[in-house]
């Protein structure tokens, strides 16, 4: 075996089923290796930033580290978005980037940059094959990149050491990774002040679907009582039909939840990382700092705005003892309820009118998918709409973009989504902004034979950003642009193209779109003269203390 054909037994070894990526003259020795493999397939994606958006949606659904595959310098540059997605979403991946011999790498050379130091800054860890040690390599890059706080690491291998003989190494056994229990008297004091708490209330975070703890998550709720929101990250982690489950939280105003956290005398994060949600937004109209425990695999993250009790460990491990404790009989959750039938009724924002409104869109998707189908949001002002609103109600059942927040990010993703699950129905809810930056990745849909539906929200610019203008200035500027025809467009790609034309054709369509053989594309007109109506409710919420 050459250094490639190791690399690629290593692959094997790990349980790697699919390799997303482009060719390029550099990795042509790991492609053919590859195409030699038969348990490998290599997915030809039509541009690297799809390729690693494909390997991190695969890592956040599977569990396991999704793998992306580059040439040197502007392959290599261009799949690090995804990564730096995968960095600050938690998202388990192993990035495979080419580089230049060795002989070369020290000096001025065509296309030759540091790589493996552009990608340092968004990788939990990396390493140069320099011709040894490629097992001990590939089992940690991906051991690393599967242990919490999971994200992306980085295997640089150059032209030269790709075809050098490998010798007698062979590919290490992966070995499961397991966290401990939390210290049983630290167990004790949670408990103890779970009990004596009046108002509790939990924010659950990506850990407990990371964690497949979400059971557990449940069962707590109903024994102790506490009402329970959700990061965007966390979405479906418990139902939202669940009674004592009151709302998402990530929006920067203050929301109905907010009411909860200031009238709150102990908040329980479990699988919660600030990324998603800055700790200094609970503190907003309180005037009391609240005592918090941490229930995570991680410690807390430093944060002036989250000093916690930590109980550090395996997630269900710790839920399941702190089950072991006396419930309170007396706690009355009712507040929290009440805030609940609040955020449902309180806004009274348009369902109806064209063009269509958003809650209608959401209204419509949530119709159209099963509990356990598969909705994935771009980034723009759909975003908000989807996160703040949509009923999510099985864990790994809504994927958002959240940390690096990466517009661009839906398509790939529905792609690794359907590939993965290819029993569920999955749609990818896009802005038209977001639409034009991965539309190329149609033709890889259709090639590779997958069914889903893109759901482009159509409202001729940068909607969030307008957004945020008028909020802040009064007035938009430089968010404004020209669309393409999207149903003529979408048909070029081989897809199933739809327009909607007046508000009441939208549901029939997307059902329509849903049991469609192949890609479809429906392009609905919005309206976002909302944005601004929920902003102004968002701001005048009054607490029902």
């Amino acid at each position: 075996m050459n250094i490639a054909e190791l690399l690629v037994k290593c692959l094997e070894n790990e349980g790697v089923q699919y390799v997303f990526g482009l060719p390029g003259e550099e990795n042509l020795e790991l492609l053919h290796a590859i195409k030699e493999s038969g348990k490998l397939d290599f997915v030809v994606t039509r541009d690297e930033r799809g390729a690693s958006f494909m390997a991190a949606a695969w890592g956040r659904l599977s569990g396991k580290p999704g793998v992306c595959v580059s040439t040197l310098g502007p392959g290599a540059i261009n799949m690090l978005l995804g990564v730096g997605d995968a960095f600050l979403d938690f998202a388990p991946l192993v990035a495979i980037t080419a580089q230049k011999n060795l002989s070369e790498t020290f000096k001025e050379a065509h296309q030759y940059v540091d790589i493996f130091s552009i990608y340092k800054p968004v990788t939990k860890w990396g390493a140069s094959i320099g011709g040894k040690n490629v097992p001990e390599i590939v089992r940690k890059a991906f051991r690393v990149a599967q242990t919490e706080k999971p994200g992306p690491t980085h295997i640089e291998l150059p032209e030269d050491v790709a075809g050098m003989d490998a010798g007698a190494q062979r590919p290490m056994n992966p070995a499961p990774v397991n966290y401990p229990e939390p210290p049983e008297e630290a167990v004790r004091a949670a408990a103890g002040m779970i009990q004596k708490a009046q108002n509790p209330v939990i924010i659950a975070g990506g850990g407990v679907i990371r964690a497949g703890a979400s059971r557990e998550l449940l069962r707590f709720v109903r024994k102790f009582r506490i009402p329970l929101a959700t990061t965007f990250m966390a979405m479906g982690a418990v139902s939202s039909d669940e009674e004592l489950f009151i709302s998402t939280v990530g929006l920067q105003q203050k929301d109905y939840i907010s009411c909860g956290f200031e009238k709150t005398d102990l908040i329980i994060t479990v699988g919660y990382d600030p990324v998603e949600f800055s700790p200094r937004y609970w503190r907003q109209g309180s005037e009391i700092e609240k005592p918090v425990i941490h229930i995570s695999a991680t410690p807390a993250e430093t944060d002036a705005a989250y000093q916690s009790f930590e109980l550090i460990g395996d997630i269900k491990l710790t839920l399941s003892k702190l089950l072991r404790a006396r419930a309170d009989s007396e706690r009355d959750p009712s507040f929290f309820i009440k805030l609940k039938e609040m955020q449902r009724k309180g806004m009274p924002l348009a369902l109806s009118g064209w063009p269509v409104k958003p809650l209608r869109i959401i209204n419509e998707m949530r119709g159209a998918l099963g509990k356990k189908d598969v909705l994935i949001s771009d980034v723009g002002a759909h975003k908000v709409w989807i996160a703040r609103f949509y009923e999510a109600m099985s864990p790994g059942t809504v994927l958002i973009s959240n940390g690096l927040a990466s517009m661009g990010f839906a398509i790939p993703s529905a792609i690794a989504a359907k590939m993965l699950c290819p029993e569920r129905k999955v749609i990818a809810a896009v802005g038209d902004g977001g639409f034009l930056m991965s539309i190329s990745e149609l033709e890889t849909a259709s090639r590779l034979g997958l069914s889903f539906t893109v759901l482009v929200w159509n409202d001729g610019g940068y909607g969030l950003i307008s957004w945020k203008e008028r909020i802040r200035y009064g007035s938009e500027f430089f968010t404004s642009f020209g669309n393409p025809d999207i149903v003529k467009l979408a048909g070029a790609f081989n897809a199933k193209a739809y327009r909607v034309e007046k508000e009441s054709e939208l549901g029939p369509i997307l059902r329509d779109a849903l049991r469609t053989k192949g890609v479809s594309v429906v392009d609905c007109p919005v309206d976002y003269g909302e944005n601004m109506k929920l902003s102004g409710m968002l701001g005048e919420i009054i607490c029902p203390m």
